[in-house]
């Protein structure tokens, strides 16, 4: 904690998807319903309304989904924060770029992260999230991807820094995962110290 505050909140692990974006029989014939039938997926939206799954690459009009994640968000900021920053991971990282640029157009009051972290980050390819790219975000960001990732390529993470003012950049030579080399750690370090 630091000054009364939780350091962050991380998006590393999406909520699960609500029972009700599953018609009652469609749930285990989903890509992104758990192996055991019985297990719900999680996700932060579909890309694919129809077939409800995902894919960053995936072009679409609209998604499904994404209006229950930010209100999970919220109530997890109104029960659990304040929080000084949000960390994500892959598909939580393009939802903390949503939630940055939601709470510089003051749409959600709940939100008041100082800073974010995105690792391997990408802009969605979702028609009705480009309004989350619109102006750089002040926030200060620190955004992690490898050049050898063959889930989010390093050109969509690239992509994703035109999004914010002054981004801080760590580029690792690996995949998609996140990095906790010594080196690596101290620049996790040097960010998360301004901020104390």
């Amino acid at each position: 904690m630091a000054g009364g505050k939780k350091l962050f909140w991380n998006l590393l692990d999406p909520h699960q998807l609500l029972r009700s974006l599953f018609p009652e029989g469609s749930r285990e014939n989903s890509p992104w319903w758990g192996s055991g039938g019985g297990e719900e997926s999680r996700g932060w939206w579909f890309s694919d309304i129809q077939a409800r799954s995902f894919s960053a690459q995936q072009q679409c009009e609209s998604s499904l989904g994404l209006e229950e994640s930010i209100a999970t968000v919220r109530e997890a900021v109104k029960t659990q924060g304040p929080f000084d920053g949000v960390l994500g991971f892959s598909q939580g990282a393009a939802f903390v770029a949503m939630l940055c640029s939601l709470q510089e157009q003051k749409l959600e009051p709940d939100l008041n992260f100082r800073f974010a972290i995105l690792v391997a980050g990408f802009r969605s390819a979702c028609e009705e999230h480009l309004k989350f790219y619109k102006a750089p975000l002040q926030i200060p960001s620190l955004h992690v991807f490898g050049l050898e990732d063959k889930v989010i390529p390093d050109n969509m993470s690239r992509e994703l820094l035109s999004s914010f003012q002054d981004p801080q950049v760590l580029i690792h030579p690996g995949g998609h995962f996140v990095p906790a080399a010594g080196a690596h750690r101290q620049t996790y370090q040097d960010f998360l110290k301004t901020f104390q």
